[in-house]
């Protein structure tokens, strides 16, 4: 039995050009299984891999943690980006901007990208600006992508996806610019660290509940701009459709005076 899933991929997906794009994953299900109480012991941590269940309350703690930092570490590396959109840019070349407007509408009807075009644009712009500043950065600290890194960030991605690692090895090999943009963001996770690393530090403990409430404020203003740039297309359409009933009107006018 195979059923389709439907599911729109994440800010932290490796190919960028695809991120908060739907994809549509065609799933075989192998068997169905009927749930059981399961008694929480030492037995049932071992077959999860701890030793015992203090252990498993352990480690999911400690993966738990790594969540959260992960997340707060996203949203640190967002508000970095933001600050060095701020920074003026004299020019950014024509061709860059048409290529990454390019990427963006990848995949989108010519209507689409029509309509995209203007909001495609300014993050085009955004995207080159923060990419030449981060790049000077990075050549200035002599930063640089390994092999070794390289190779552990594809080991890395074939762990996430048990069952499918040979498709995914041959995917990779067969696509060199799905390895190029890798090495890209692991190039800019580098610079944003050492940033961070050379910043006046400013660490402070927080807890798990102001960590959510962080999260989620993050969330809902993700949610409100991705609100707000919907409300513009459609206020762009509307206007659109006011200036066609208008000049049909005056058209109309027109033949009645005749």
């Amino acid at each position: 039995m195979r059923k389709k899933v439907e599911v729109k991929l994440p800010e932290t997906f490796p190919e960028k050009e695809l991120v908060n794009k739907n994809a549509v994953f065609v799933c075989k299900i192998l068997s169905v299984k009927k749930s059981e109480d399961v008694k929480i012991d030492d037995d049932f941590a071992k077959n999860l891999g701890a030793t015992d269940l203090k252990n498993l309350k352990e480690l999911i703690s400690k993966q738990i943690n790594e969540e959260y930092k992960n997340s707060l570490d996203t949203l640190s590396n967002k508000e970095i980006l933001e600050q060095i959109n701020k920074i003026k840019v004299d020019e950014i070349p024509q061709n860059l901007v048409d290529q990454e407007i390019k990427i963006l509408s990848q995949g989108m009807k010519d209507e689409d990208k029509k309509k995209n075009i203007k909001s495609h644009e300014s993050q085009a712009k955004k995207r080159i600006q923060a990419g030449l500043i981060l790049n000077q950065f990075g050549e200035e600290n002599k930063i640089s992508v390994t092999e070794q890194e390289m190779q552990g960030e594809i080991q890395k991605q074939l762990r996430m996806m048990p069952g499918q690692e040979k498709m995914l090895q041959e995917y990779y090999q067969s696509n060199p610019s799905i390895l190029a943009n890798l090495r890209g963001s692991l190039y800019e996770e580098k610079i944003l660290k050492e940033i961070k690393k050379n910043a006046k530090p400013n660490k402070k403990e927080i807890s798990k509940d102001e960590a959510e409430k962080l999260l989620k404020a993050e969330n809902e203003k993700h949610m409100k701009d991705h609100h707000h740039e919907n409300d513009d297309e459609k206020k762009e359409k509307n206007n659109k459709k006011s200036e066609k009933t208008v000049k049909k009107t005056l058209k109309t006018k027109k033949v009645s005076k005749k």
